[in-house]
Parts: C-alpha cells; structure tokens; sequence
C-alpha cells in the first residue's frame, strides 16, 4: 500500500515563456517523463515592472489547473519557470511567483530562471559545457557547476555576432555594396534584397522605423545561406558568423578537457553553409571540447530543472539574474 506522505506520485510543472507565446509541462516528478504539455501563441506582456506577473499567472493558472485535473489532481512538488528577460526585466515575478505558485499549487521548490539557463538544461542536463542559443540573437551560457559563464547575447547593435540578425545585417550591407559599386558587393545578395524588399536605394526606409528591426534583419539570413555555394562574399559573410559563434562558446565553455558544447535554436537549421565553417572554428578554439546534439528544448530543460528540485539534486549553480531557487529550505 501507498503510504499518505509518499512522494512517488507528486508532478512537476515546467514552463517555456518567449517571445513567441508560453509553453506549459506537466511532468511525473521522479522520471521527469512528461505527461501532457499546452501552449499559447499570445506572449506574456512586459510592464513598468519588467514580465507582468499578472498577466503570466493569467495563462498559466488555469493551463496548469486543466493538466493537473487531467492527471488526477496529483501534488505538485516543485515548478520551473525559463522565461526570455528573466535577466534583466523579471523583477516581478521574483516578487510574486513564490508566493502564488504556494498559493495555487500548495508547490514546495520552485526555480526562476533565464531562458538561457533552461536552453542550456535541455541540451546538457547537469553537465558541465557550453551551450550556444542561436536565432534572430545569440548567447553562450556556460558553467563547470560552480558558477555560470556568459559570452554575448547584448542584442544586434551591440552584439548577437555571428547571429540571425547579424548575418542578414552583412548580407545586406554586401547588396548595398553591390548597389553602389563598391567592393565587397554581391550581386546575388542585391537580387534577393531587392525581391524581398523593393529597391535598394529604398531600403532604409523600409528597415530603420521598424521597431522589430532585429527580425528582419535575421529573415534575409537564410538568403545568404542559399546564396553561399555560389557566391564567395555569401560563403564568406557564414565564415565570419561562424568564428563568432565559436568564439562565443569558447569564452563561455570551462576549461576542462572533455567539456560539452551544444548548439540550439533555429539558426543552426541553416545547415552545411554555417555548420561547416562552424566546426572548424570550433576544432580551432575548443580542440579538446566535444560538440554534442542538444538533447531537449527549453521547455524540456524547465521539466529538468523542476525534477531536480523535486527531488535535491539540483547542480546547476544559483545566480542572482539567471538562476534563482525558491522554498529549498522547506524540504
């Protein structure tokens, strides 16, 4: 017979929030075998108090409320929330989450995290290494278990090199060249700029008051791509991207031989074009890391989290922005 205060039964909750919508997990705390998941295209909303928490507990609550009904109404044991500007804008929901997670969920742990820190979580687990997140952006979070190392991810005009955004920024500027006359112009990057975009002369006007510049920078990335095996300044523009790239993963990966380093997120599906100048570079500047497939997404990473709180086995570091861990002392 089961007894009462056995825990073999309790889930855990992972949740994924970006800037595409949120994504929920409901998953058996001792497995970490995930047993439904629902998601919504509708991001959560960013206020004078940085993530709105209202707004989060909105969709997440009653997402939660359906899974666990569906489950059996099971305890929760613990939460892990990864959400994109946990950094820097999730100030509220430190505030707010501990206490109405409690509330609703009777939760006992819970870890508020990066996005960073669960992207890195799904590929490693708790290994030690690097992961790279490439998109529209790009970061390196890296971490021997005892402290998190962090390379980029400062945004297109400070950073991001070797990301979406930054590729499609040099593959536009080598149309403009080719506009112009001036060296270093492609011709074939001119052409796809210009069906995409309209005239050349036209595109500042069409690029500077976007306020999602960075999007569309990074949609005329895979226009270099295709261009590449034909073109030498296309090829040349996913060269330098990809040194960038490696170069950030260097600065973040541990120093120990045998380290991990995994790439994840869309920009790694442009294949050969950027992969293949990309583990060059990779040979060159971590020759004695291993380069392994990202075993999970973020959202997989939040369900690794919150099982390892479940159960305290938790080794990836506290950090006061990318990772903080709730209610520990109360287990």
């Amino acid at each position: 017979m089961t007894s009462v205060n056995d825990s073999s039964e309790d889930l855990v909750v992972g949740v994924d929030s970006g800037g595409s919508g949120l994504r929920v997990a409901l998953a058996e705390a001792a497995s970490g075998t995930v047993l439904e998941t629902v998601s919504s295209r509708e991001p959560v909303r960013t206020g004078p108090g940085g993530i709105s928490a209202g707004h989060f507990l909105e969709q997440v609550l009653p997402a939660v409320a359906a899974l666990r009904e569906r489950a059996g109404a099971r305890p929760v044991a613990a939460a892990a929330v990864g959400a994109a500007g946990m950094a820097t804008l999730g100030g509220e929901l430190r505030a707010e989450l501990p206490g109405a997670l409690a509330e609703a969920w009777g939760v006992r742990r819970l870890a508020l995290a990066a996005d960073a820190v669960t992207a890195y979580a799904g590929a490693l687990g708790q290994r030690p290494g690097a992961v790279v997140a490439g998109g529209t952006g790009l970061i390196a979070l890296g971490t021997d278990l005892t402290s998190w190392r962090r390379a980029d991810g400062w945004g297109h005009l400070l950073g991001d090199c070797g990301s979406g955004a930054w590729i499609g920024r040099a593959g536009l500027e080598a149309a403009m060249r080719a506009h112009d006359g001036r060296r270093g112009g492609s011709a074939a990057l001119l052409d796809l700029a210009e069906k995409l975009f309209g005239p050349a002369a036209g595109l500042p006007g069409v690029l500077y008051p976007r306020t999602d510049r960075p999007a569309m920078l990074a949609s005329f990335a895979p226009e270099v791509g295709r261009c590449a095996a034909a073109d030498p300044v296309a090829a040349g523009i996913l060269a330098r991207a990809g040194t960038h790239i490696a170069e950030a993963a260097e600065a973040a990966c541990p120093v120990e031989p045998g380290a991990l380093v995994a790439l994840t997120g869309g920009l790694f599906k442009m294949g050969e074009p950027l992969l293949a100048p990309l583990r060059t570079a990779l040979g060159e500047l971590l020759p004695r890391a291993r380069t392994v497939e990202p075993a999970g997404d973020p959202l997989a990473g939040a369900v690794t989290l919150a099982s390892a709180l479940a159960d305290g086995t938790l080794r990836l570091p506290e950090d006061p922005s990318l990772l903080r861990v709730f209610g520990t002392e109360a287990a």
